[in-house]
């Protein structure tokens, strides 16, 4: 058995920058654990396995995401990779749309020589919790002025500037230990310099200490900063070390993130 696979950067404005998915195309699923095998050998923050959607009125695919670990409910930047795959395979399409399992259909649109990727937004609230304040201040090695939590998966440390969001050293473990059995992302973030804000993400319960560049974690960022900022349209970077620019709207119950993709990798899986 021979499956193609593509690695592309995105919400990258050349390779070697971004974040690296591989889309791998299927005419069918494979049993979930070679899904997530696949992803153990890739070794990339997600790939994103995809196949043709049954309902067309629906969806044009399926799409899934597994970490090096485990598979997730939402992913970003793999679904803009995927998007940047069909479109770029069909330049007659203008939109490409995504069901998922767990976050609904998700489209990836053709935008100004880049792409626009529509997610759900997911407001977080203020925590309001010293003792979490202090708990997330130690796994991360300085103390933020505000926690805000959305549900289980997501704690959202605000800090007053770029240079405490930059000179974080967190302690991984003490980042999982923050929600035991739980993929915890801790987002980062203050305003910015040369963007509007800046952000860093932590994923260590998923196999990803630091991910490179993070769609999902712009659902949580974009109404925070909507509010604070007191416009709906608004720059962010991601300032890990591979970094990446990404455009922000807020548009009512949906997050837009525009942002360009690169293909890196062109090649195959021999199975069997």
């Amino acid at each position: 058995m021979r499956l193609p696979f593509t690695q592309i950067d995105a919400f990258a404005d050349a390779p070697f920058s971004g974040n690296p998915a591989a889309v791998m195309p299927l005419t069918a699923w494979l049993p979930d654990a070679v899904l997530q095998a696949i992803a153990e050998e890739n070794n990339l923050s997600e790939t994103a396995f995809l196949v043709p959607c049954p309902d067309p009125e629906t969806a044009e695919f399926d799409l899934r995401w597994f970490t090096p670990a485990l598979e997730v409910t939402l992913c970003g930047h793999a679904t803009l990779a995927s998007g940047h795959l069909i479109l770029t395979a069909m330049p007659d399409l203008a939109e490409v749309r995504f069901s998922t399992n767990k976050s609904g259909v998700l489209t990836v649109s053709r935008d100004a020589g880049g792409y626009a990727l529509a997610l759900p937004s997911l407001p977080a609230a203020d925590a309001a919790d010293a003792d979490l304040l202090a708990a997330v201040g130690a796994a991360l090695g300085a103390m933020p002025g505000e926690v805000w939590r959305r549900g289980e998966d997501y704690l959202m440390a605000v800090f007053a500037d770029v240079d405490a969001v930059t000179g974080l050293k967190p302690d991984f473990r003490a980042v999982v230990a923050l929600a035991p059995g739980i993929d915890l992302m801790l987002i980062a973030t203050a305003p910015g310099t040369d963007s509007d804000i800046v952000s860093r993400v932590f994923v260590p319960a998923a196999g990803i200490d630091e991910d490179p560049v993070t769609g999902s974690a712009h659902a949580v960022l974009a109404p925070y900063w909507t509010q604070r900022l007191g416009r709906s349209n608004f720059t962010a970077v991601q300032a890990s070390r591979r970094g990446g620019r990404i455009g922000c709207r807020l548009a009512g119950d949906r997050v837009i993130l525009t942002g360009r993709c690169r293909t890196v990798i062109e090649g195959e899986y021999i199975l069997g």
